[in-house]
């Protein structure tokens, strides 16, 4: 069974240690993953009994990340060497145990939590907490009028840096912050991502992040009126001076947010920081009567959205 160790550097950056103790243990959780190729498509002699394989992957990943260790081990041990000649890897895909096909582009903690919680919503479903996800792997003929693109590492670095730009213009009204990295930082993004290795990454994602330290005022934000809520803030310029917090989470104009649903439509729309009252919105968001019965949690939080699955704080689109 394969697993990602956790990538340990110093850190280029400085940010309370609180947040990064937050960021770390999201950033390190993982879920495990048993893969197992279609039987109907595993080449010519091939060994039959070897064709699962099981990995610990981390949850900020994503599926075509696994192909070139999957690619490995089908490789080294259950392909011939004429079958590993004729392997093409861009025809891969993988949907889940019971048919339904996988969303490349999703991090693979959320396809776990969405699998999981749709499971656990149906009667006829015995609760697994510790048992793998089973995922069949395909090896020809992928759905292409589903999959829109083809699910390589390539396509999905394009989707991830889509997401984060689209995140920095809600945040801030414009994409100055994302568009104003170097190409290299913007690839260190990305290799942080496929790397797995945590201050890579958020050497570069603490440049486009709100910071986390409070402002130094304690009075309350003024109330969002209809205008405010489309008025950019001091701190959508990154060359703007505005002060000291100009960067903090208290001033962006809105919140990156999605809502992913079990089984449903996933819900967008621009979520202001705070309440009408001056309240921070996300506490309102988590306020989910209470039930005498144990329930699957169901709040989670991306990289530039929030889901419907788990508790975690997001990555680059940190709320606060």
């Amino acid at each position: 069974m394969s697993s990602y160790a956790p990538r340990h550097s110093p850190s280029a950056f400085s940010t309370p240690a609180s947040t990064t103790l937050f960021r770390r243990l999201t950033w390190e959780g993982t879920v495990p993953l048993e893969i197992r190729v279609d039987p109907n498509e595993l080449p010519a002699n091939s060994d039959r009994g070897l064709e699962c394989y099981y990995i610990q992957a981390p949850r900020v990943s994503y599926l075509p990340l696994l192909v070139p260790e999957i690619k490995r081990f089908l490789m080294d041990v259950v392909f011939d060497e004429t079958a590993a000649r004729t392997m093409k890897e861009e025809d891969w895909w993988f949907e889940s145990d019971g048919g339904s096909l996988l969303k490349w582009h999703w991090p693979i903690g959320l396809i776990y939590d969405n699998h999981t919680i749709s499971q656990s919503a149906r009667p006829t479903s015995a609760p697994s907490l510790f048992t793998p996800l089973r995922l069949v792997l395909h090896l020809a003929s992928p759905p292409t009028e589903k999959l829109l693109l083809s699910p390589s590492a390539e396509a999905c670095k394009q989707a991830f840096m889509g997401q984060l730009k689209e995140a920095d213009f809600i945040r801030w009204g414009n994409t100055k912050r994302m568009t104003g990295l170097r190409k290299a930082e913007q690839d260190g993004l990305w290799e942080g991502i496929k790397e797995h290795n945590f201050d890579e990454f958020w050497r570069v994602a603490s440049k486009i992040t709100p910071t986390t330290t409070p402002a130094r005022s304690n009075s309350p934000p003024p109330p969002p009126t209809s205008t405010s809520l489309h008025t950019r803030p001091p701190s959508a310029d990154p060359g703007s001076s505005g002060g000291p917090d100009r960067d903090g989470a208290s001033n962006v104009r809105n919140i990156p947010v999605r809502i992913y649903l079990p089984d449903g439509p996933v819900l967008q729309d621009l979520v202001p920081p705070v309440l009408e009252d001056g309240a921070s919105f996300f506490p309102a968001i988590l306020s989910f009567p209470s039930s005498t019965s144990v329930r699957t949690p169901i709040a989670h939080c991306t990289r530039t959205s929030m889901s419907i699955a788990n508790l975690s704080l997001p990555i680059p689109a940190q709320l606060r």
